[in-house]
C-alpha cells in the first residue's frame, strides 16, 4: 500500500487519491497531486509601502494605534529599534519605549 500524504488543511491521515488530486474526506479538501510535492513557502512580512521586513529592523509607526485595556497611544512616528517577525494575528514583537512589551501588525509600521 502507498503512502498518501496528509490533508495540508486539517493534517488528516485518511486522505485519498481520485484521477490526479488528492482529497480529504474529513475537510473535503482537494490538492493536486503535484502540489503536494512542491516545497514549503516561506513566509515574507512587509511594511505598510512594501518594504521587506527581517528580525532586527528598525521601524516606525505610522499611525496613532490605541492599546486596548489602557489609556495609552503609540503616537504617529514612534520608532521601534530591533523588531522580531512572529507567525499570528500580530507580524511584529518588540519593546517600546514608555509602553513595554507589545505586538504590531506590519501594516501599520514603515521601515526607516
Amino acid at each position: 500500500m502507498s503512502a498518501l500524504p496528509p490533508c495540508p488543511k486539517c493534517n488528516s491521515e485518511y486522505t485519498y487519491e481520485d484521477g490526479g488530486n488528492y482529497i480529504c474526506p474529513e475537510c473535503a479538501h482537494e490538492w493536486s497531486a503535484t502540489a503536494a510535492v512542491a516545497t514549503d513557502e516561506v513566509r515574507v512580512w512587509k511594511d505598510a509601502v512594501g518594504n521587506v521586513l527581517q528580525d532586527g529592523d528598525t521601524v516606525t509607526v505610522i499611525k496613532d494605534l490605541k492599546l486596548k485595556g489602557s489609556s495609552l497611544v503609540v503616537k504617529v512616528g514612534t520608532k521601534v529599534k530591533n523588531i522580531r517577525l512572529v507567525e499570528g494575528d500580530h507580524d511584529i514583537d518588540c519593546k517600546i519605549d514608555g509602553i513595554g512589551q507589545m505586538g504590531l501588525k506590519s501594516e501599520f509600521v514603515k521601515k526607516v
